[in-house]
């Protein structure tokens, strides 16, 4: 089964705390997985003894952010079937959403990755690898029957396993990836930390057009004047359609934060409204950028703006 647990509701109408247990193969993947979850909003925690499971969700208070507990043969008094016993019991309490998810991975595979990082499988301490694993595999087959969720990491880099959790547990909008427009002037200096960067100095210059050097892109007149460029409206629209292609992919690899520069000479004028531009079609596409504007109160100068002559 690969559907996402969710939260339900108890018999009084109150919601149910939303318990997500995860076990599996050493080396398989575990700790990544609930990395993943932990990202996500998810409290977390790993190789708890599973027996002490009832006491932790006892008391009301405990009801908040979605629980994921860690788990695996490492783990102290672990009994599979004891495990399969408890989830039984917690998984009839109409207070608890109680989901099990299994990490497993192909016997070969395992032995590769064990032998890269020269890592001590847990169940091969006085024999040899290729025992340990089957050894685990034996033991941890029962809770792999009886899982919701089951992931074979086999094929998996650990960057692809991320993807996937998110696709199964976060949300399916992009609202918590945060995304900054940002304009700079080039003669000012690149902006260190941005992810992107547009260099918007094809455009006329507006600056050596009198009645328009004191404004800004923010200006009405401004805008009409860079608009008016021949160049700008398919290089808008292609660097638009370009960044609507990559934010998806970038909220879908995990990346938290993406900042987008667009740069001119002096940071005040083409800079300013292609930056405010690009917000609005970003907006208009679902997402939440912050506009900044680094250089806009800058000093007017000739000497700069004539750096690109």
């Amino acid at each position: 089964m690969n559907s996402t647990p969710t939260l339900a509701a108890a018999t009084d109408g109150t919601s149910s705390q939303r318990i997500l247990l995860v076990t599996g193969l050493s080396g398989a993947g575990k700790s990544t997985a609930l990395n993943v979850l932990e990202d996500l909003g998810w409290e977390t925690i790993d190789n708890f003894p599973v027996r002490l499971l009832r006491g932790l969700v006892a008391e009301p208070e405990s009801q908040g952010a979605p629980l994921a507990v860690g788990f695996d043969s490492r783990t102290r008094g672990f009994v599979p079937h004891d495990v399969l016993d408890l989830i039984d019991d917690l998984s009839s309490r109409a207070d608890i959403s109680l989901s099990t998810m299994f990490i497993d991975c192909a016997s070969g595979e395992l032995e590769r990755r064990y032998n890269e990082t020269r890592r001590r499988h847990p169940m091969a301490q006085d024999r040899p690898l290729h025992e340990g694993i089957r050894a685990e595999r034996d033991l941890l087959s029962p809770l792999r029957s009886h899982s919701d969720i089951v992931i074979d990491t086999s094929e998996f880099s650990s960057n692809q396993l991320q993807q996937h959790m998110r696709e199964l547990f976060g949300q399916s909008d992009q609202s918590d990836m945060t995304v900054t427009v940002s304009s700079f002037g080039f003669s000012r200096g690149m902006p260190p930390l941005a992810d992107l960067v547009f260099d918007m100095r094809f455009l006329d210059n507006p600056h050596w057009v009198a009645e328009l050097r004191e404004q800004t892109g923010l200006d009405a007149a401004v805008g009409d004047h860079i608009q008016r460029d021949p160049a700008f409206p398919e290089a808008f629209t292609r660097i638009r359609d370009l960044l609507l292609t990559l934010l998806p992919r970038y909220a879908a690899q995990g990346k938290s934060y993406v900042h987008i520069a667009f740069g001119c000479t002096g940071g005040r004028h083409r800079s300013v409204f292609t930056a405010e531009q690009i917000a609005q079609g970003l907006r208009d596409a679902g997402f939440s950028p912050t506009v900044r504007h680094r250089n806009l109160a800058s000093r007017v100068t000739d000497e700069i703006e004539g750096m690109e002559r």
